[in-house]
């Protein structure tokens, strides 16, 4: 589970970590860079607003920064054909659980400087 910070109106921000096997982080940007469109839509439809996962070279953790609506629908995008073939896309890239979702570390807010 994800942890909420940064409400805003009708958007809510949610961070959290996960990990990228040694050696992977060419192959797992390459595969980004050419994301589905109908993965984007998917996302797009179950509310994501921005999303951005950031790679940390000193432990192959990846962090990951969303803004998505109030009323988002994550929860039912694991269900998705589109989905699931991503994450087995993606499996042996990082670390998944056996149904090869990305296994995911909530983080905690700690700071938080307000747009003006």
């Amino acid at each position: 589970m994800m942890s909420t910070f940064s409400d805003t109106g009708d958007l809510e921000t949610v961070a959290f970590r996960m990990s990228l096997n040694p050696g992977m982080q060419d192959e797992y940007r390459r595969r980004h860079d050419a994301i589905w469109p109908e993965l984007v839509s998917a996302l797009r439809d179950a509310g994501v607003v921005d999303y951005w996962i950031f790679f940390d070279a000193d432990n192959a953790a990846l962090f990951a920064y969303m803004q998505r609506r109030r009323d988002h629908r994550l929860a039912q995008l694991t269900d998705a054909e589109v989905m699931r073939k991503w994450w087995a896309h993606m499996a042996d890239l990082m670390q998944t659980d056996s149904a090869c979702v990305p296994l995911q570390v909530p983080l905690q807010p700690m700071f938080h400087l307000a747009p003006l």
